[in-house]
């Protein structure tokens, strides 16, 4: 097998990995503007969304790039369908609490800060390792990325002390927003083929052994939130392989209405 073509292979795959997970979020977290508590708040959400969209943009812009053909940014975004996407299971959920079986409760300003910080303690680490990517156009990315993400970690870590740190009422949300989180963060650690690749080919970083810094930012957090650190056992999400919630079908389906809608649409 050409090996080139196998790095290459492995390269857009993590790539898209990467990308997938920015998009998402970013696409979850736009749902608050215009909605969010307060003004300042809305504000700082929606940049945190352009951030996000700016990481997925040039993720998949390297990766077109290195597919050929007519792949493009758009092409990633808006025409695959939800079993193509990599992105954890963990920030395609709604930002709401569970209610019975199924059914979601109204958007949650708990459950999206405490997903944007046990997801930002994550990629800070990892952008940050990531500079030291083989493949020098990810390791400007992952430069790029770092500053915008350690600024979000910043920001949902403030609001998990102050929620979890506030009233009894602000506390118990935050702890139920955690309780119901906590288990997706499974799949950080439980590798998949395409990142095996590329971390023997010297394009990605082992994100098990991220595992330690992550959890020590996470109980540091917690404990001065005073909120309990919860399990983090049960099912364990297998987004990166394509096996999505249902919620993710849902939410593609409104990003990707207006471009399926009208093909080959300029604007």
């Amino acid at each position: 097998m050409d090996t080139v073509a196998t790095d290459t292979t492995v390269l857009v795959d993590y790539l898209l990995h990467l990308g997938d997970n920015a998009l998402v979020l970013g696409q979850r977290n736009s749902q608050w503007c215009g909605v969010g508590p307060v003004l300042e708040e809305d504000l700082a959400l929606a940049n945190q969304t352009l951030d996000l969209i700016g990481q997925a943009r040039l993720l998949y812009q390297e990766a077109a790039r290195l597919q050929g053909g007519d792949a493009t940014e758009d092409s990633y975004a808006y025409w695959r369908d939800a079993h193509q996407f990599r992105n954890y299971v963990l920030l395609e959920l709604p930002a709401s609490l569970p209610r019975v079986g199924y059914a979601q409760g109204d958007m949650d300003w708990g459950v999206t800060l405490a997903r944007n910080f046990l997801y930002s303690a994550l990629m800070v680490p990892l952008w940050d390792a990531l500079q030291a990517s083989r493949h020098e156009p990810l390791a400007a990315i992952a430069a790029k990325s770092l500053k915008e993400a350690r600024y979000h970690l910043r920001h949902a870590s403030d609001w998990v002390v102050r929620l979890g740190d506030g009233s009894d009422t602000s506390h118990a949300r935050m702890q139920a927003a955690f309780d119901h989180l906590m288990p997706y963060t499974q799949e950080f650690w439980t590798p998949s083929d395409f990142e095996r690749a590329a971390v023997e080919a010297g394009i990605g970083v082992d994100v098990a052994g991220l595992r330690d810094v992550w959890r020590a930012t996470v109980s540091a957090t917690l404990q001065e939130a005073t909120l309990r650190d919860p399990s983090d056992q049960g099912y364990v999400p297998q987004g990166k392989n394509g096996l999505h919630s249902e919620h993710l079908s849902y939410l593609l389906g409104e990003m990707q209405s207006v471009a399926r809608a009208h093909p080959g649409a300029v604007w």
